[in-house]
């Protein structure tokens, strides 16, 4: 499941996202016809996801599987999104890149309101 639809802009410590598929009634988050705004956090784990594959790339190699451990300071700022007509966009910056763990900051917006922030820190899978 890949939650976003473009990569708006990245560089090696942010990226920029969008996406339209909230209003999508076959929505694999989707329960009751609702796509509550809790499920934001996953659009923001998915953002850290996407820029690590980005990165991965751009110095020739694949992105290593994390392990999302923990979810802080998350502000939700509406109840749910997809009765919002707009895109969502995404932005996600990197706070903290230990080589085996990263912690980022998100912010997810439509129409220039602020729907979620919070941070969020995986732990990367080391091969086997």
């Amino acid at each position: 499941m890949c939650l976003w639809d473009e990569v708006v802009a990245w560089d090696p410590r942010s990226i920029r996202l969008r996406a339209c598929n909230h209003r999508d009634p076959a929505h694999p988050l989707r329960s009751r016809g609702q796509l509550r705004a809790v499920h934001l956090c996953e659009y923001g784990a998915q953002a850290m996801a996407v820029h690590g594959g980005l990165l991965a790339r751009a110095a020739g190699g694949r992105a290593k599987p994390g392990l999302l451990v923990a979810l802080r300071a998350v502000d939700l700022h509406v109840a749910r999104v997809d009765d919002l007509p707009g895109d969502l966009t995404c932005s996600a910056d990197v706070l903290t890149d230990g080589g085996s763990s990263w912690q980022y900051a998100f912010r997810i917006s439509h129409d220039g309101r602020l729907l979620a922030e919070g941070r969020a820190a995986v732990v990367l899978q080391q091969p086997d």
